[in-house]
C-alpha cells in the first residue's frame, strides 16, 4: 500500500476553493460567503485567541473518549477474537450499540453529567469503542491458524502467541480500527457540542447557525475538515505503512 501521489493529494484542496468559489458567486455573501471571508472570520476569532481554545477545547475532549475507547476496545477484540463464549456474548451487545446512532447518547449524558465535557466524552466513548473492538475482533480471527500452530509446535504459550504471533499479525488491523475509531469519534463529539456544550468547535458552528453567521459556520466546517484530513493522511496512514512492514516481517 502507497501513500497518495503528493501532487494529486494537493489538488483536490485547489478543486474545492474553485468549486467553492463557484457556488458562492450567485448567492448574497451574508448566505453563502466566499473563501476569503471565511479567511476574515477566521482572522477576527484568532486576534484575541477564540480560535485556539476552540480547538484545543475539542482536540482535548476528542482525545480523553477516543483514547479510553482504544484501551477498552483492544481488551474486548482481543478476548472476543480468542474466547468464542465471550464473543457470543458480547455481539447482540455491539450489534445494538452499533445501530444506535451516538448523538441519541447525549441527553442522556447531559442528566447524567450536565453540562460539559464529561457528557461529552462519554458520548465520543461510546461512538468509538464499539466499532474499534469489532474491527480488531474480525481482524484477529482471520490470522491464519498456520501462524498459531507453527507457534504451538515450537512450545510457545500463550503469552508468546499473544505478543509474537496475534500481536503482529493483528497491527494492520489495528490501525484500521483506530482509523475508523478516531473518524466516528470526531463525528460524535462535534454533533455533540452542537448541543450540550459551551465551547468547541461544535459549539462555534451551532452558535454561528443561531445568529446567522455563515462565515462562522463554514470557518467550524473548515477546521473539522482540516483536523480530520490531518489525522487521516498524516497519521493513520503513516502509522498503518509502518506497521505493514511489521506484519509482513
Amino acid at each position: 500500500m502507497k501513500l497518495p501521489s503528493p501532487s494529486w493529494s494537493w489538488a483536490s484542496l485547489p478543486a474545492i476553493l474553485i468549486a467553492w468559489m463557484v457556488i458562492a458567486a450567485d448567492r448574497p455573501s451574508y448566505a453563502f460567503p466566499q473563501p476569503w471571508d471565511v479567511i476574515r472570520e477566521g482572522v477576527s476569532w484568532c486576534a484575541h485567541g477564540r480560535l485556539a481554545e476552540q480547538v484545543a477545547a475539542s482536540l482535548a475532549r476528542e482525545l480523553a473518549g477516543f483514547a479510553a475507547a482504544v484501551v477498552v476496545s483492544a481488551v474486548i477484540g482481543f478476548t472476543a477474537a480468542l474466547v468464542p463464549g465471550f464473543r457470543a456474548f458480547i455481539a447482540p451487545i455491539t450489534g445494538i450499540f452499533m445501530a444506535l446512532p451516538p448523538i441519541a447518547w447525549a441527553p442522556l449524558a447531559l442528566i447524567l453529567f450536565g453540562l460539559g465535557s464529561s457528557a461529552i466524552i462519554l458520548v465520543i466513548f461510546i461512538a468509538s469503542m464499539f466499532p474499534m473492538a469489532l474491527a480488531l475482533q474480525n481482524g484477529v480471527m482471520s490470522i491464519r491458524e498456520s501462524y498459531v500452530r507453527a507457534a504451538r509446535i515450537l512450545g510457545a504459550d500463550r503469552y508468546q502467541l499473544l505478543l509474537h504471533v496475534y500481536l503482529p499479525a493483528s497491527l494492520p488491523f489495528l490501525t484500521t480500527a483506530w482509523r475508523i475509531g478516531f473518524s466516528q469519534a470526531w463525528r460524535a463529539l462535534v454533533a455533540a457540542e452542537m448541543v450540550g456544550a459551551s465551547n468547541g468547535i461544535g459549539w462555534m458552528v451551532a452558535m454561528g447557525g443561531q445568529i446567522g453567521s455563515s462565515s462562522q459556520v463554514l470557518l467550524g466546517i473548515a477546521i473539522i475538515g482540516t483536523i480530520a484530513w490531518v489525522t487521516e493522511f498524516l497519521i493513520f496512514r503513516r502509522i498503518e505503512l509502518r506497521y505493514q512492514s511489521w506484519h509482513q516481517h
